[in-house]
């Protein structure tokens, strides 16, 4: 009976230990997968506090925009399109802030970059119908039709159109990573906010921004070509060979 007793008290021992050593592993494991969230959370919120800092100074006003008329173009990023082919809202306010800086003088030249991808989908044909609607001569409007994404439609205004020196024109959200990303690639850039109202959905943006800002802010380091390059068009030209 004694040793029936010591061989199950030696049998308890061990298996509280082996209950122990689980219990540790798990909670160790579960300490490394908090540090690794809590890093993570880190590098999110640092990562994107840094391009909206070092990029604040450079959104102005249309009326701070003396000084820089030499700029090669006013650059307006795209976005949703209507069904009957006419300007969102958000893309309306940012082709009626473009004609603002426009008629500054800053610049003689627009370049509209967005997504043509297909012949249904087109962005910048409906940009450039609305500017010319608002008395732009066609010679001034360029067209990015492979601007598919902010990165893209910075990459394809360097490395196609030579342009050195720009004014973007966007919602402010947008604005600090277009501007990280052109400043980056050793344009020199400044922005100007299109937010003229609320937008419906704004908080699910906000949301895909802080990834979006993540992302290029990491292509920024590797430089990934963009979908479509193709031959170099001067931005200081006619706009009309970029019709298509």
């Amino acid at each position: 009976m004694e040793l029936k007793e010591a061989a199950e008290s030696k049998k308890r021992k061990k298996d509280g230990k082996k209950t122990g050593a689980v219990r540790r592993f798990f909670v160790r494991l579960f300490r490394a997968v908090l540090l690794i969230l809590l890093l993570a959370v880190l590098g999110i919120v640092g990562v994107n506090a840094y391009v909206i800092g070092t990029q604040r100074s450079r959104i102005l006003k249309v009326s701070d925009l003396e000084g820089l008329e030499d700029a090669d173009c006013i650059l307006v990023l795209g976005c949703g399109v209507q069904p009957d082919k006419t300007p969102s809202p958000m893309l309306k306010d940012r082709l009626d802030r473009s004609l603002e800086v426009y008629r500054t003088g800053v610049s003689e030249k627009f370049l509209m970059s967005g997504d043509h991808g297909d012949r249904y989908y087109d962005e910048v044909g409906t940009m450039r119908r609305y500017v010319i609607g608002e008395g732009v001569s066609t010679t001034d409007i360029f067209m990015d039709h492979a601007g598919f994404s902010t990165y893209e439609s910075m990459y394809r205004a360097k490395e196609v159109f030579g342009v050195e020196r720009v004014i973007i024109v966007t919602q402010e959200y947008h604005l600090y990573r277009a501007l990280y990303i052109a400043n980056a690639l050793g344009i020199e850039a400044y922005g100007v906010s299109s937010d003229y109202r609320l937008y419906a959905g704004q908080l699910y943006r906000e949301a895909r921004e802080v990834a979006a800002r993540i992302k290029d802010f990491i292509a920024c380091f590797y430089w990934p070509a963009p979908t479509y390059l193709g031959d170099p068009i001067d931005i200081h030209g006619d706009g009309n060979v970029t019709v298509d």
